[in-house]
C-alpha cells in the first residue's frame, strides 16, 4: 500500500454516508437502485448504502450477460437484508444479441471468431489463420460491444429508477474516473457517486473496514465484457502500479519526470493511457466551452 493513499476507514464511512443522506433529503427521493455486479466498488456501495437508507428503499439489479453470480448477489443482499421483492437478477444477452445483430459486431466471444473462423470463410467452411487486420478488428468489436453492454445495462437501471421512483447509484472509483475507464451514457450515467473521490486501492481498505467478504475484495477487477476480460490486463499495468501514479500526477501536481524520479517506471504509460481518454471527460462540447 502506497503511504499516500492509506484512509481512515471510519471517517470514509461517516463521510460517505452523511453525504448520501444529505443528497436524499435534498432530492425528495427515498429509494435508491444500484447495479450489483458483485465486484469490489459495486458491493462496497451497497455495504455503504445500506448503512445509509433503511433495506425496503434499496433496489438492487444484477444485469448479467455471461454467467450470473446468483448466489453472490444473494448472499450479499441477504447479508444486508435487502427485501427479495427488491432483487432483480435480469440477463441482458437478448437485447444485446439483437443489437450485435444489427450492428454486424463479432467479438472474441464468438464461437466461430474465436476459432479463427471469419464471417467470409464460414460459406466456404474453411478456416484461415487470424490476421493481425482480423485481431484488430475484434478488438474494436469487443469495445464496441463492451460499451452497448454498458449503455444496456443503465437503460434498465434508468427505467426500474422510473418504476420504482429511485435514484441510480453509480459505482466508478478516481481510479477509473482519471484513467477514463467508462463508457460515457453507460456506467457513468448516474443520479449519485457515493465512492468517486476514492482510489481503487483505497476502496479496499474500506471494504475490509466494512467486512466485505475476502473473496470479493482478492477478485481480480472485471467489467465481464468478454471471456478472460480484466481491467488491469486492458491497462496494461495494475492499480496497485497505477494508483500513486495518478495521485502524483493529478492531485500533488508532480511531473512525469519527478514521478519517475520517486521510483515509478511506468509513470509515462499510466499517464499516457490516462491522457488518450481524457476527452471524455469533456464532452458534450458546446458552444460555451
Amino acid at each position: 500500500m502506497s503511504k499516500f493513499l492509506s484512509i481512515n476507514p471510519k471517517k470514509e464511512e461517516q463521510k460517505i454516508t452523511s453525504f448520501i443522506r444529505k443528497v436524499f433529503k435534498q432530492t425528495g427521493f427515498k429509494k435508491l437502485i444500484i447495479g450489483l455486479s458483485g465486484g469490489i466498488d459495486s458491493t462496497t456501495s451497497l455495504y455503504l448504502i445500506r448503512k445509509s437508507l433503511p433495506p425496503e428503499n434499496i433496489i438492487v439489479a444484477h444485469l448479467y450477460y455471461f454467467k450470473p453470480q446468483i448466489s453472490n448477489i444473494q448472499h450479499i443482499c441477504s447479508t444486508l437484508k435487502i427485501p427479495a421483492q427488491n432483487q432483480y437478477i435480469i440477463s441482458i444477452k437478448m437485447p444485446v444479441y439483437e443489437l450485435k445483430k444489427l450492428l454486424s459486431i463479432y467479438s472474441s466471444s464468438d464461437p466461430d471468431v474465436t476459432s479463427g473462423e471469419s464471417r467470409s470463410s464460414r460459406s466456404r467452411q474453411t478456416r484461415q489463420p487470424r490476421s493481425t487486420w482480423q485481431a484488430r478488428t475484434i478488438t474494436i468489436n469487443n469495445i464496441r460491444l463492451g460499451n452497448i453492454m454498458a449503455r444496456v445495462r443503465m437503460i434498465i437501471l434508468f427505467d426500474l429508477a422510473k418504476k420504482h421512483s429511485a435514484l441510480v447509484c453509480g459505482t466508478e472509483n478516481k481510479s477509473e474516473h482519471y484513467l477514463g475507464y467508462f463508457t460515457r451514457f453507460g456506467d457513468a450515467a448516474s443520479d449519485i457517486e457515493p465512492i468517486q473521490h476514492l482510489y481503487k486501492s483505497q476502496i479496499s481498505q474500506l471494504a475490509r473496514y466494512l467486512n466485505v467478504p475476502e473473496e470479493i475484495i482478492k477478485a481480480r477487477p472485471t467489467a465481464g465484457l468478454w471471456p478472460g476480460q480484466t481491467d488491469e490486463r486492458q491497462f496494461g499495468f495494475s492499480y496497485q502500479e497505477a494508483d500513486p501514479i495518478l495521485y502524483l500526477y493529478f492531485d500533488k501536481k508532480l511531473t512525469i519526470r519527478e514521478i519517475e524520479k520517486l521510483g515509478h517506471k511506468n509513470a509515462k504509460k499510466v499517464i499516457n493511457f490516462a491522457s488518450k481518454n481524457s476527452f471524455k471527460h469533456k464532452t458534450p462540447y458546446n458552444i460555451f466551452s
